[in-house]
């Protein structure tokens, strides 16, 4: 006789693989229908964050959780961009007071003040950090310069080509980008 699992342990695996978070989407295409929810946030088994977007309350927090809140708001297509990405590896000394997010298409979603959403036209070769979506750090460091001070950003590069985070090639490009 098959064990069927109970939807509460279905939607916690999905969040342990999403830094506590779950949506609505995510948890259907797992075989949790939409209604079900909202019902175990009610019974204190989920915390709704967002219209379609849940955290299991009792998964611990880490660094990366704002990050990945924030591109979950945002929606499908949604990635990391520019000083947030050398923020979730701790490149160029910089704290930015929102995450920024890019999207590939008009978004309205309601975000938080500390989610900063901008529209990209170009396609842009994304990859993934952490799991989460995010723009390459070669870009983002040629995407932050003139709001960053040039010394920082190739101090920023070389502890990047010593942390695995550019190939020799992304490395000569971003130094001789900076240099322009």
């Amino acid at each position: 006789m098959a064990m069927t699992a109970k939807y509460r342990d279905v939607v916690r695996e999905i969040a342990l693989d999403h830094y506590g978070f779950v949506t609505t989407k995510a948890a259907a295409e797992a075989g949790v229908p939409a209604v079900e929810l909202p019902k175990l946030a009610a019974r204190g088994g989920l915390k709704n964050i967002a219209y379609g977007l849940y955290r299991v309350p009792d998964i611990p927090p880490t660094p990366y959780d704002q990050f990945a809140e924030a591109l979950l708001r945002a929606g499908e297509g949604a990635y990391l961009h520019g000083e947030s990405v050398l923020a979730l590896f701790g490149l160029a000394d910089v704290n930015p007071r929102r995450i920024n997010v890019a999207v590939p298409r008009r978004a309205r979603p309601k975000l938080p003040a500390f989610v900063e959403l901008t529209q990209v036209r170009d396609a842009v070769q994304t990859t993934l950090y952490e799991g989460l979506e995010s723009q390459t750090v070669g870009e983002a460091l040629l995407e932050c310069r003139g709001r960053i001070e040039d010394e920082r950003l190739l101090a920023a590069a070389k502890q990047a080509r010593a942390e695995g985070l550019l190939t020799t090639a992304e490395w000569r490009r971003v130094t001789k980008g900076v240099h322009q």
